[in-house]
């Protein structure tokens, strides 16, 4: 703007001028007229520049706060589903795989123990974020998504190392059949084929040991129902109407296919094991188990994701630490705890 104001003041000069010389004024009006014209033209551009990106920023500015509001509306949204169960759940599933990586560290691979190990560091550092989160009042819905995303990624991961070592134990256990075989059938003498009589009575016992399922991958919670009649994860006792145990049953190429009845035991803080409509007795290698709820599936040597559940029928259920027991053909294939408050 000081341009145009200089320009203008020059545009005075020959006026003043020409009140002494009329002819030399006469003479620079064609000059001045255009001077004033691009003058105008000047201006009339920066007016328009200055108008638009005033413009573009009331409007950015605009789309800022309704982007603000949409945020703060979500959040407020979301905050039913953001309370400290789904927190305290978080923390437990990643606390667990924690644990779960101190299991699998000691029968995995050597060669695999750094890349456990910085798992397990991942995993500490979303459950530092979360603590830092809650002590700061800083849980939201863009929070909760992104760790329950890690939480499955890193699930994942892990599942993928216990099928590997799931794995190498099962041709561990081939290997040494096979082996036991070969030497058998090299014995032809009384001595040898004596031996060879203990060796595959041996080996049938690690066949037998090695085609046992295995349960990995817990995930026990007591459930309360929401409004719509769907049911979420809690560890509140006076909320509790149903318990649910998940996990995987293991790939094992050397079982036997086919139907599978798992039976799910869960005894509560005062050592007495709950019983549904299901509920029964079952046959294992420690003798007669009571049971509290079972479920059936089809087993074709892959990993199988089950959930089986029990319904608590109107009753409160006594705070504290239960204590979950999955058997299957008379062997105990997993455990797991969950804990009411």
């Amino acid at each position: 703007m000081s341009f145009l104001v200089n320009l203008l003041y020059l545009y005075q000069i020959p006026k003043i001028m020409s009140e002494a010389n009329l002819d030399t004024r006469r003479n620079n009006t064609p000059a001045l007229t255009a001077v004033i014209l691009l003058l105008l033209v000047l201006l009339g551009t920066m007016s328009y520049l200055w108008y638009s990106k005033n413009a573009a920023l009331n409007e950015s500015e605009a789309k800022v706060k309704e982007l603000e509001a949409n945020i703060e509306e979500m959040n407020k949204m979301m905050a039913p589903f953001m309370g400290d169960d789904v927190t305290n759940d978080l923390m437990t599933d990643f606390k667990n795989m924690i644990s779960d990586y101190d299991k699998i560290m000691k029968e995995g691979r050597p060669e695999d123990q750094t890349a456990m190990q910085e798992q397990q560091t991942k995993i500490q550092g979303l459950v530092d974020e979360l603590e830092s989160a809650k002590k700061n009042g800083k849980v939201n819905a863009s929070l909760i998504a992104k760790l329950r995303r890690e939480n499955e990624t890193l699930r994942q991961i892990m599942i993928g190392y216990v099928k590997q070592i799931d794995e190498l134990n099962t041709k561990n256990l081939q290997l040494t059949s096979d082996l036991d075989q070969t030497t058998a059938e090299l014995s032809d003498t009384k001595v040898e084929r004596d031996q060879y009589k203990g060796e595959a009575e041996d080996s049938k016992a690690k066949v037998k040991e090695g085609s046992k399922l295995k349960a990995y991958g817990f995930s026990s919670t007591g459930l309360r129902m929401k409004l719509n009649d769907t049911a979420e994860p809690t560890t509140k006792a006076r909320n509790c109407v149903q318990a649910v145990s998940s996990f995987t049953v293991g790939e094992n190429t050397i079982a036997e296919a086919g139907n599978k009845a798992l039976y799910m035991q869960i005894t509560d803080p005062d050592g007495k094991v709950l019983q549904g409509r299901s509920g029964g007795t079952a046959s294992t290698e420690s003798g007669q188990v009571v049971y509290t709820a079972k479920r059936e599936i089809q087993y074709a040597n892959k990993a199988v994701d089950v959930s089986i559940y029990f319904d608590f029928n109107g009753e409160e259920p006594v705070k504290g630490n239960y204590k979950v027991k999955i058997f299957c053909e008379g062997s105990l294939i997993g455990t797991d705890s969950f804990t009411l408050k």
